[in-house]
């Protein structure tokens, strides 16, 4: 693919972190090419002055110029005039196209990051020279320069990463589908065909390893040509209870994908145990903050739909007496998440704009005329109310959960802002 970009006008589509590696990359390869980029934003300065920039609403007029166009996960392809989707290239796929070495892709809904670098640790413990990319590591392309046969790049990805790949990696890693970035794809069906493509293109001699639990990875599956390799329930003969360093029965899952997938690589048990004990829980993952003034907080700022909001619960043993939820709408059903709210008795809310209120609505809705049942509530317009909110009404020996079934785009630039600002008032109230 590389030699056929040489005589090609080409330009990079999206100048974040994957189109930043991009140019890093391609100026490498052709020191004196003149490559066009193109952002939405107006705020971007670049001192390679072999470069035009296009910026601003209407960046994406100068599609037409060029011959070849380097996307970024970021933008959907249904953002881009069909005329210019023949020119559309990804650097997944490129990194897949030159890749020496062995590809570990990991896919899923939730799950991926844990996961990718789960897999990466224990690997890396078990003396393979492995290399953590994709959404939680390193931008690909520059890897490329040191790459070698003897290399295995686990890659964690998404279905952005996913949409236009025309190969599938030696072992994906397929953990679970529900709805989602349905702001990103048309509907449900181009998310899954976005997804499946992780096993599409697999050969005979390649690996699945899936979650049979959830029916859509599992229809999936079963049209792969891969080696399929169910996950399992975690086995007890790794670790004791008190050993696991991960909360909840999906984290539990987590780990027998990533002893399934180290397996392939001939990992030893030993080497498997110790990646496994070491590992520590990922920032915003349902990440235990700290026990202050007797209450137990946990930051679980990734969680983006009611699935892992209700996962969530089901780590914590009922002991949950207030959650945080809500955020951007993006059309998503809370009833089961609802009906777990008041199975669980959870006596305080605390909701952001402005699935919160969706949320409200549909407590309203099925507790009926019954109000008793009703938690209180608490409507907020910023992280600091709603802590103080959390410390007022929570009980010592009791937990409060911020898990919001809601991407953060209403009041917080995205979940790290939003876990970060949990994290800072907890710790400044709780010294108070």
């Amino acid at each position: 693919m590389l030699g056929n970009l040489k005589d090609k006008k080409i330009l990079i589509l999206g100048f974040g972190r994957e189109g930043k590696d991009a140019l890093c990359f391609l100026r490498k390869i052709f020191p004196e090419k003149i490559f066009g980029i193109a952002d939405k934003s107006e705020k971007i300065k670049i001192t390679d002055k072999k470069t035009r920039l296009y910026l601003g609403k209407n960046y994406l007029k100068c599609l037409k110029k060029y011959d070849t166009v380097i996307k970024s996960p970021g933008i959907p392809f249904t953002a881009l005039p069909k005329s210019a989707l023949k020119k559309i290239i990804t650097q997944t796929e490129i990194f897949f196209d030159n890749c020496p070495g062995k590809i570990i892709g990991v896919t899923g809904t939730k799950g991926k990051s844990t996961t990718s670098s789960l897999i990466y640790k224990i690997l890396k413990k078990g003396g393979i020279k492995a290399h953590l990319l994709g959404n939680i590591g390193k931008p690909a392309l520059n890897l490329l320069f040191s790459a070698t046969s003897k290399d295995v790049y686990v890659y964690e990805m998404s279905s952005f990463q996913l949409a236009n790949l025309r190969k599938s990696p030696y072992v994906a890693v397929f953990l679970n589908i529900y709805p989602e970035h349905l702001d990103y794809h048309r509907n449900l069906k181009e998310y899954v065909k976005a997804k499946a493509n992780i096993t599409k293109y697999q050969k005979e001699k390649d690996f699945l390893i899936y979650n049979p639990e959830n029916k859509l990875v599992k229809k999936i599956a079963g049209k792969s040509k891969a080696i399929k390799v169910p996950i399992k329930s975690f086995p007890k003969s790794y670790l004791k209870k008190k050993e696991i360093p991960l909360k909840g029965k999906f984290n539990l899952q987590n780990m027998a994908a990533a002893i399934e997938t180290v397996k392939i690589f001939g990992i030893p048990k030993k080497k498997i145990i110790e990646g496994l004990k070491n590992f520590k829980p990922l920032a915003h993952r349902l990440e235990y903050v700290g026990t202050y003034k007797g209450i137990k907080f946990y930051n679980d700022a990734l969680s983006t739909i009611p699935e892992t909001t209700i996962a969530a619960l089901d780590s914590m043993e009922g002991k949950v007496e207030t959650i945080f939820l809500g955020g951007f709408d993006r059309g998503l059903d809370f009833k089961n998440l609802v009906k777990r709210i008041l199975k669980d008795k959870i006596k305080n809310l605390i909701l952001f704009p402005t699935t919160g209120e969706k949320i409200w609505k549909e407590i309203l809705n099925q507790v009926k005329k019954n109000f008793s049942k009703l938690p209180k509530t608490f409507l907020v317009q910023n992280m600091k109310d709603a802590v103080k909110l959390a410390y007022r009404h929570t009980r010592k020996g009791r937990i409060c959960l911020m898990s919001c079934a809601s991407t953060s785009f209403s009041i917080f630039k995205d979940y790290k802002e939003k876990g970060n600002l949990f994290k800072k008032y907890v710790k400044i109230y709780g010294k108070k």
